[in-house]
């Protein structure tokens, strides 16, 4: 099995390898990889080293009183993370230990509204929920989707768009704003995903519009799709916007042409601190995620892994959610 280190680096290697073919000399220069001189390693301008200098807030005496009293009396709040490693959401440093992301500097922003002490653990995705339903953790900031069916067991505090995002090369020259501008193109897409049915459906309205079909391709691994984005093979790539945005800002070699909710044209996605439903935290955490919008914090956070255009301009509880599939 690979290690985290191992996989900080490949990731590095993955976004330098095109620079290094275009640019040669200095590797440093090339890469746009190396040190600041504090501690920290950048990959494309982003920091995946241990030493983050996260964006710290302050408590609010106001907003922690909501949190319920045998909380604060312990004094920490107890965050379930996925293990998996998915920049920029969550993933482990250079130093193989150090978990970073923008899932979890939004979660100490609002640990620390709450005058709490972030206590994190990582478990696989189906064990975020089995914590959450046995109390062991109090909330989870791990890229969870509001759906209708979770609201039955869950209550969700908004702090982000769920959205998927067309990657193509850089200079491409077409944007996408619907299924007509896809039409006769090669997309690669993962199978199972939401986007491979938002990307047959665009197809085959494309079809009874009368206009050419998308040409789908499947590939196994994130390197293979970039590599056929390079060379030619694919026109684009439809995947999780968070991780586009993170392999354009690394990469410096291709551009985000189009994005649109994840839950399709009916629906705007929304990822949410989940919490167990009736727990007494939830009017907690929409208060502490409005307070660090208000005082900028939370933009800096985002601005530093590439998700601005994901902000929410506030926390919703419980919106509308993606539908109960029959």
């Amino acid at each position: 099995m690979i290690s985290r280190r191992a996989l900080a680096t490949a990731l590095a290697a993955l976004v330098a390898a095109p620079l290094l073919a275009a640019c040669g000399g200095d590797s440093d220069a090339a890469t746009g990889t190396g040190s600041s001189g504090k501690g920290e390693e950048r990959v494309g301008g982003i920091n995946i080293g241990p030493d983050q200098d996260r964006v710290r807030g302050k408590k609010a005496d106001g907003i922690a009183a909501l949190v319920p009293a045998a909380i604060r009396e312990r004094g920490t709040l107890r965050l379930g993370q996925s293990a998996d490693a998915s920049p920029p959401l969550g993933f482990y440093a250079t130093d193989d230990k150090t978990r970073i992301g923008s899932e979890i500097d939004l979660a100490t922003l609002v640990a620390d509204t709450l005058g709490l002490k972030l206590v994190n653990e990582e478990v696989s995705w189906e064990n975020l929920f089995v914590g959450l339903d046995s109390g062991k953790f109090d909330a989870v900031f791990s890229n969870v989707t509001v759906t209708e069916e979770r609201k039955e067991k869950y209550d969700f505090a908004t702090y982000r768009l769920d959205n998927i995002a067309f990657e193509a090369k850089k200079g491409a020259g077409w944007k996408v704003d619907g299924p007509e501008d896809v039409a006769g193109k090669t997309v690669a897409v993962s199978s199972g995903t939401n986007q491979e049915k938002i990307l047959v459906d665009w197809s085959e309205a494309n079809e009874r519009a009368g206009r050419k079909p998308v040409t789908i391709k499947y590939f196994q691994k994130d390197t293979d799709y970039y590599l056929a984005l390079q060379s030619g093979r694919i026109d684009a790539y439809l995947g999780p916007s968070p991780s586009s945005a993170y392999h354009v800002a690394t990469s410096g070699q291709t551009e985000i042409i189009g994005t649109l909710s994840g839950a399709g044209d009916e629906l705007q996605g929304k990822i949410a601190a989940t919490t167990k439903k009736d727990s007494g935290l939830v009017k907690a955490y929409a208060a502490a995620i409005d307070h660090v919008i208000e005082d900028g914090s939370y933009e800096r956070v985002l601005k530093r892994w590439g998700l601005e255009g994901e902000a929410v301009d506030k926390s919703e509880i419980n919106p509308p959610g993606l539908p109960k599939t029959q």
